[in-house]
C-alpha cells in the first residue's frame, strides 16, 4: 500500500551561508538500514527466480520472514506458481516455451467464449449469498458503491469459473479464496490464476462430496502422532473437523487481515498443497500447553478451541515450523497417505515441482477419476450394508461365492479404468472392499 507523504521542509539556504560545513562532518546523511537493504536482496532475488522459473528457489523465498514481500512482487510470482506465467515473461526454453505456449492457447480458447451465454451453474444461487456477505474485514476503506462493485467483481470471477467448468461443485468458503485473488492479482489474471487453483490446488473440496477433504484431515492426527504423541494422544477422542475451515479454504475464511492472508498465501502457493495440513499441525502445536491443560474426555471444549486460530497469529513462526514438520515427517511416511489418499488427489497429483507446469485438462482428467472413484466407493458401500443386513441369506450362499463374485465385479472395474490405482497404493480398490466386505460378514 503506498503511503501518503507530507510535503517536504523548506530548505533555509542562510544555514549554508552562516555554518560552512566542515569535511569530517556528516552532511545529514543517515547510515542505510541493514533492513531496507535486505529487503531490497529479496526483492531481486525474487524476481530473478520468477524470471528464470527457479520454483525451488521460489518455495524457499516464500517460506522465509515477509514471503514475497509486495503484491507487485506477487503479481509475478503467484501466475507463475500456478502455472501461468504473466504476459511479459520471457520463455528461456524451447520446451518450456511450447508448453507454456499451449497452455496460453487453452486460455485464450477459454477467453474467446463468452460465459454469460453458457447453462448457469447449479450452484449460483449459494455464490450469490456468499457473496452478499464478502468484504467483511478487508478492504475497509471502501464506500458502499465501491463495496458493490467489488461484489459484483467476485461474483463474475466466481460464476464465470463454475460456467466454464460446470463439473465443479461450489463450497462455502470458496469466495473467500477468490476474494484474495480478486483484491491482489491484475483483472486480465485472475480467471485463469482462479481455474487453475481449483483444478490444481483445491481440487479435492470441489467433488461432489467431501469424502476426499475429510480424508485429508485424518492426516492431520498422523501429523501429531509422528511429532508429538503426548499431544496426540491427548487429542485422539477429537475428530480433526476443527481444520476444515482452515484447510478447505486456504485460511481464507479465518485470517482477518489482509496483509496476513495475501503473506500466507505465498508459501501456501509455492509449497505443495499438503503443506496447509502441516501448517496446521503447527497451529495445533503450538497451543500446547493450552490443550493439556483441557482434560481429554472433554472433546466439545477441546474442538471449540482448536476450531479458533489463535490471536495474535505469529504466521512467520508457524510458517517456519510447519516447513520444519514437513521436512522431518513427510507425508509418505504417514499411516493415512498409502490407502486413505487417493492417487488423483490434488495431495499427491500436486507433489514436486510438477505442479507448477499442469495444466487445466489434467486437472480435469485428474477430477473425472477421482468422480468415478467416488462413484465405486459409494456402490461398495451400498454392497457392504447389504451385506450386513442379510448375514444369513449369505452364509447360507458361502463367503467364497461371494467373495468370488465381488472379486469379478472389482476386476472388471480396474480393467475399464486404465491406470487406476483406487484407494491406496497398497493393495488398491480389491483390498478396500474385502475389507468392508469382511466387516460386515463377522458383525
Amino acid at each position: 500500500m503506498d503511503m501518503m507523504l507530507g510535503p517536504e521542509p523548506e530548505t533555509n539556504t542562510a544555514d549554508f551561508d552562516e555554518k560552512p560545513i566542515k569535511m569530517e562532518d556528516p552532511i545529514d546523511e543517515k547510515p542505510p538500514d541493514p533492513k531496507d537493504e535486505a529487503a531490497e536482496q529479496k526483492k531481486n532475488e525474487i524476481l530473478k527466480a520468477c524470471k528464470t522459473r527457479d520454483f525451488a528457489a521460489l518455495r524457499t523465498l516464500a517460506a522465509s520472514p515477509g514471503g514475497f514481500l509486495t503484491d507487485t512482487i506477487r503479481q509475478q510470482a503467484w501466475p507463475l506458481l500456478l502455472g501461468i506465467p504473466p504476459p511479459s515473461d520471457t520463455k528461456p526454453e524451447e520446451e518450456e516455451e511450447e508448453k507454456e505456449e499451449e497452455k496460453e492457447e487453452e486460455e485464450k480458447e477459454e477467453e474467446k467464449e463468452d460465459w454469460k451465454s453458457l447453462p448457469p451453474h447449479k450452484d449460483e444461487s449459494q455464490v450469490q449469498l456468499d457473496v452478499n456477505r464478502a468484504f467483511v474485514y478487508y478492504p475497509n476503506d471502501q464506500n458502499d458503491t465501491q463495496l458493490s462493485h467489488s461484489k459484483t467483481l467476485l461474483s463474475t470471477l466466481i460464476i464465470r469459473t463454475l460456467r466454464h467448468h460446470p463439473y465443479l461443485s461450489y463450497f462455502q468458503g470458496y469466495h473467500d479464496i477468490c476474494q484474495v485473488l480478486l483484491l491482489t492479482l491484475p483483472s486480465a489474471l485472475q480467471p485463469a490464476a482462479l481455474a487453475h487453483l481449483s483444478l490444481l490446488r483445491i481440487r479435492d473440496f470441489m467433488l461432489p462430496n467431501l469424502h476426499p477433504a475429510i480424508a485429508q484431515l485424518r492426516l492431520l492426527p498422523d501429523i501429531l502422532r509422528s511429532s508429538d504423541p503426548e499431544l496426540w494422544q491427548h487429542l485422539s477422542s477429537t475428530e480433526p473437523f476443527f481444520a476444515l475451515s482452515g484447510t478447505l479454504t486456504m485460511y481464507a475464511h479465518d485470517i482477518t487481515s489482509l496483509g496476513e492472508i495475501t503473506r500466507l498465501f505465498d508459501v501456501l502457493l509455492a509449497r505443495d498443497p499438503v503443506f496447509s495440513l502441516y501448517l496446521f499441525a503447527a497451529i495445533v502445536r503450538s497451543r500446547r500447553g493450552e490443550l493439556l491443560d483441557i482434560p481429554e474426555d472433554e472433546p466439545e471444549m477441546l474442538h471449540s478451541v482448536l476450531s479458533k486460530l489463535p490471536q495474535p497469529l505469529d504466521l512467520e513462526g508457524l510458517i517456519s515450523q510447519a516447513v520444519e514438520l514437513e521436512r522431518e515427517y513427510p507425508p509418505e511416511g504417514l499411516r493415512g497417505w498409502g490407502r486413505g489418499i487417493s492417487r488423483w488427489s490434488v495431495l499427491k497429483t500436486g507433489r514436486g515441482e510438477g505442479v507448477y507446469r499442469q495444466g487445466l485438462e489434467e486437472g480435469r482428467e485428474a477430477f473425472e477419476k477421482q468422480v468415478r472413484e467416488l462413484e465405486w466407493r459409494e456402490r461398495v458401500t451400498r454392497i457392504g450394508k447389504v451385506v450386513r443386513r442379510n448375514r444369513g441369506v449369505v452364509r447360507g450362499v458361502g463367503f467364497a461365492v461371494l467373495v468370488a463374485v465381488v472379486g469379478v465385479v472389482v476386476r472388471r472395474f480396474v480393467h475399464h479404468q486404465p491406470g487406476y490405482g483406487g484407494y491406496g497404493e497398497r493393495g488398491g480398490m480389491l483390498e478396500y472392499v474385502m475389507g468392508l466386505v469382511g466387516r460386515g460378514w463377522v458383525r
